[in-house]
């Protein structure tokens, strides 16, 4: 791990190019890097979408969560606005993950399951 000396010495402002990405140190329109961690996340699912409620850190209020979907970002946000629309309630994408309000767990799997994805129901 690089010290923290080594982190704040990075190039982040160029009068010439602009903005520099602190990652790659290409400017930040010819930037590839969200595009390689896109790639990666979507290299890394094994093609299992996995629908869980979860309740922890949301003050006992409950959602559903959808993981595992293979579709880069854009088209995850229009599938979550779809499912969003079927169960007639409110969610967001986060880090690749959708989360619908409330427990609709089996409505979820037959819409995915209609839409031809491999689902499982995880956790309680």
């Amino acid at each position: 791990m690089p010290s923290l000396q080594d982190q704040l010495r990075g190039l982040v402002y160029s009068t010439e190019h602009g903005d520099i990405c602190p990652d790659c140190g290409e400017p930040k329109d010819a930037c590839c890097c969200a595009e390689l961690a896109e790639q990666a996340r979507l290299a890394e699912l094994d093609g299992v979408v996995r629908i869980r409620r979860e309740t922890s850190g949301r003050k006992g209020k409950g959602v559903t969560t959808v993981s595992g979907v293979a579709l880069p970002e854009a088209e995850l946000k229009a599938l979550a606005k779809q499912l969003k629309k079927v169960c007639g309630t409110g969610g967001a994408v986060k880090a690749g993950v959708i989360e619908i309000q409330g427990d609709h767990r089996e409505r979820l799997k037959a819409e995915l399951e209609r839409r031809g994805h491999t689902v499982k129901l995880a956790g309680g």
